[in-house]
């Protein structure tokens, strides 16, 4: 009998400490039910509570979690099917309402995030869903926080994780991309060609310019070459007029050999002459050589006596 005490003794006191005696992990909060009531949250480290009157209601994890929202088709406002998926960060900040003012709040939360969803993609059109994503998610955040607010979580992120249009509108959406760039390609192929163009003129522009600057000086130096044989030309028929004035019949026959000489040279250099006919009268030339030579020579008298 004794030892029948002693051993229920000993199980009375383990009992009482099992009971008793609570241990919280660190990340972790426990509620604390009498009698069925909540009266207490057990924060991280060693507790006691009144064994068989205490007991541990809920045994929370208060670390952020990461939810999975199930994908789903949405509609759009143009009434396009889209297949979307997201994530939610959650974090319990009250134990006591995370545990008893919601009954199971994670499913909560998924439901909550999945009819929200909905509503967001629901009022824009494909192109808006698929171009702001960092919109839509700011959007749903803003409404899943406030509404978990009374559970006392905190939606610290929510991410669209994917979006998915009809295959049809993919092919689409390609289509229409490569048209988009091949019409770039053509841009800038146009805007090559253009500038091309515009150097070329610029070019042909300037070359004609100085073509232009170079045919006024060549006209220029022409002038000028004809303007002093001009007056070599002047100089030259004044001086055999005053010979003739002075009866010097030698200068005379001078001037009218230089000329014929001349226009037989130009018949000569014709592209079109082939054969040059020497006729009969050149043999006078001779005589109107001579004649130059008594002119040189009597101009050289002349300016001895000067002398």
């Amino acid at each position: 009998m004794p030892g029948i005490t002693i051993g229920v003794i000993v199980l009375l006191v383990l009992v009482f400490g099992f009971s008793a005696f609570k241990t919280v992990p660190q990340g972790s909060e426990f509620t604390v039910q009498r009698f069925g009531k909540y009266v207490k949250t057990l924060k991280p480290g060693f507790h006691i509570i009144i064994p068989f009157i205490d007991a541990i209601g809920f045994k929370m994890n208060m670390r952020e979690r990461v939810i999975d929202v199930p994908n789903q088709e949405v509609i759009t406002k143009d009434n396009a099917m889209v297949s979307v998926d997201a994530v939610v960060f959650v974090q319990a900040l009250d134990a006591a309402r995370a545990a008893y003012e919601v009954d199971d709040v994670d499913f909560a939360t998924i439901n909550l995030c999945l009819t929200n969803i909905r509503t967001v993609v629901g009022s824009m059109d494909l192109d808006e869903v698929l171009s702001r994503r960092d919109e839509i998610n700011g959007l749903l955040l803003s409404v899943i926080d406030r509404a978990t607010n009374p559970w006392g979580l905190k939606v610290t992120r929510i991410e669209i994780r994917d979006l998915t249009p009809p295959a049809d509108i993919t092919a689409a959406m390609a289509r229409q991309m490569k048209a988009e760039r091949e019409k770039r390609a053509e841009i800038l192929i146009a805007e090559g060609e253009k500038q091309s163009a515009i150097l070329r003129s610029e070019g042909e522009k300037r070359a004609a310019v100085l073509d232009a600057e170079g045919r006024k000086e060549a006209a220029f130096r022409d002038a000028e070459a004809r303007e002093r044989l001009a007056e070599a030309e002047a100089k030259a028929t004044a001086m055999v007029s005053e010979a003739i004035a002075q009866g010097d019949v030698q200068a005379v026959n001078y001037f009218i050999a230089q000329k014929y000489v001349d226009a037989f040279a130009k018949l000569a250099e014709s592209d079109q002459q082939k054969t040059v006919i020497v006729p009969a009268e050149f043999s006078s030339l001779a005589a109107t050589v001579g004649g130059i030579g008594a002119i040189i020579e009597a101009a050289g008298l002349s300016n001895k006596e000067k002398g």
